[in-house]
C-alpha cells in the first residue's frame, strides 16, 4: 500500500505542485477547450490565450503585485 500512496502524492506533486490554482485553471482550459472542440467549433485559438493568462496570473502572484 505504501508504494500506492507514494504513486499518488509523485502525481498530486507533479501535478499540482506548489500551486494548486494554477492546475484548477490549466484543467480549466483544456475542459473548456474540449467543450468548444465538441460543438465542431474551431478552438486552437484558446489554448494559447489560457497559457498566456496562466502564466500572468501565476507570476503576478508570485511577485506579489
Amino acid at each position: 500500500m505504501s508504494a500506492l500512496v507514494a504513486f499518488g502524492k509523485f502525481w498530486w506533486d507533479f501535478v499540482v505542485g506548489d500551486d494548486w490554482r494554477t492546475a484548477v485553471l490549466v484543467v480549466a482550459a483544456i475542459g473548456t477547450t474540449a467543450v468548444i472542440a465538441h460543438a465542431s467549433v474551431s478552438a486552437w485559438w484558446l489554448m494559447p490565450l489560457a497559457v498566456a493568462g496562466v502564466l500572468y496570473l501565476s507570476l503576478r502572484r508570485a511577485t506579489g503585485r
